[in-house]
């Protein structure tokens, strides 16, 4: 059985009933978010029954959207491992840092909660081909569970996208456009083939799903600190989906009675080369403007305007966050210090949040005493030729 309701504008407030095929809100074109008669679930569904449920992100099947389990398609994602970083933590005397380590998702990034989630909907409410405009991972996710599921797939990504996330995507048997440009440009490629073919579009915040399959990495944070939420929580952000739907997650179990009212403070990392939300939130403002001439080797950063901007900046002020930018040697030296001190290779995007880390030590936001999580979001090994300083070593 499902608990949903429907599913709501995130901007209007429109509803539309769930069990058919949409995109964004048809009165705004904004992003629709599932929502859940949390009564019924409460009653279904306690805390402890997860303690006999498999380690993996469809523990939580009743705030997730299917109706039957058999509908899943799943490559065994979820529930990564938090590590405590201490020797790291130790370099600035914090007390309590750790690490959610998105790496060991069957894709190698988060981006395989989102897609499971997704291609697993798309498939049961009828759609038989699937398009992405892509950085990189969700590329290489969509192709993987569209193999699993059955579907066909059309990647559009960057020329310069990392070479693992090209190779893995044609691998899956996904139809992989290259683009000159940035992940903007392909997608307005996609657009015009998607209207010619009748391709289901699973971008970003574009279907109602993926943010579904992210936000459970809130609900597993909770879980493995005992149902007690973090400080704070430093995330990079291009899309931000996983930002929002960890937002959304909180208040969900906040209603569940699984944890009280206090929130982590919010933090969004982007590249100092391509930074719409840092530059959003300093001016006050309630959206982001595109940021022309977006550059950085952040592949999952470079992303010059986000659909749902407007939400990840209501969840920054409404935790009393906020939003920094850090430079390309800056994440590189973070790339090289982390593997140094704690042996784990961190993506980028993964890396710029311990850059951003150190930053607001040395601003004085952070105290030593608060526990402070840290998101990296994929595999390292997948960017050794998108990065300029490893063709050095």
């Amino acid at each position: 059985m499902t608990f949903v309701t429907g599913l709501e504008c995130s901007r209007c407030g429109h509803t539309a009933e769930p069990g058919r095929l949409v995109n964004t809100c048809p009165q705004c074109a904004s992003p629709l978010l599932v929502r859940y008669d949390l009564h019924e679930v409460k009653r279904h569904l306690k805390k402890t029954d997860l303690l006999d449920r498999p380690a993996d992100m469809w523990r939580y099947f009743e705030v997730l959207p299917l109706d039957e389990e058999e509908a899943i398609v799943t490559l065994g994602e979820g529930f990564t491992p938090l590590l405590r970083v201490g020797r790291l933590a130790a370099k600035l005397g914090l007390e309590q840092l750790y690490l959610k380590d998105e790496a060991l998702q069957p894709t190698g990034s988060f981006k395989a909660r989102g897609l499971s989630v997704a291609v697993s909907m798309a498939r049961t409410l009828g759609a038989r081909e699937l398009c992405i405009p892509t950085a990189g991972n969700a590329g290489g996710a969509l192709a993987a569970y569209g193999a699993r599921a059955g579907l066909r797939t059309h990647v559009f990504m960057p020329r310069d996208t990392p070479r693992a996330n090209y190779v893995e995507t044609v691998l899956a048997g996904a139809d992989v456009v290259q683009v000159d440009g940035l992940i903007s440009d392909a997608a307005r490629l996609m657009q015009q083939r998607m209207a010619e073919h009748g391709w289901f579009d699973c971008s970003t915040l574009k279907e109602p799903y993926r943010i579904e399959g992210k936000k459970t990495m809130g609900y597993e944070l909770a879980e493995q600190f005992q149902w007690v939420l973090p400080d704070v929580i430093v995330y990079p952000t291009g899309g931000g989906t996983g930002l929002i739907g960890m937002w959304k997650a909180f208040a969900e179990m906040d209603e569940l009675g699984w944890i009280d009212e206090r929130r982590p403070r919010m933090v969004s990392v982007q590249s100092s080369g391509c930074a719409p939300i840092v530059r959003a939130f300093e001016a006050g403002a309630e959206e982001s403007e595109f940021w022309e001439g977006a550059a950085t080797f952040s592949s999952g950063l470079r992303v010059p305007k986000a659909l749902g901007d407007f939400l990840i900046l209501q969840a920054l002020r409404e935790s009393r966050g906020t939003a920094v930018a850090v430079s390309d040697d800056e994440t590189y030296d973070a790339i090289r210090e982390v593997g140094e001190t704690e042996g784990i290779f961190l993506c980028p995007e993964g890396a710029a949040c311990w850059a951003a880390v150190r930053a607001l030590h040395s601003q004085g936001w952070l105290r030593p005493d608060e526990r402070i999580v840290l998101f990296n979001t994929g595999a390292g090994h997948k960017y050794v030729d998108g990065v300029p300083q490893f063709a050095n070593l």
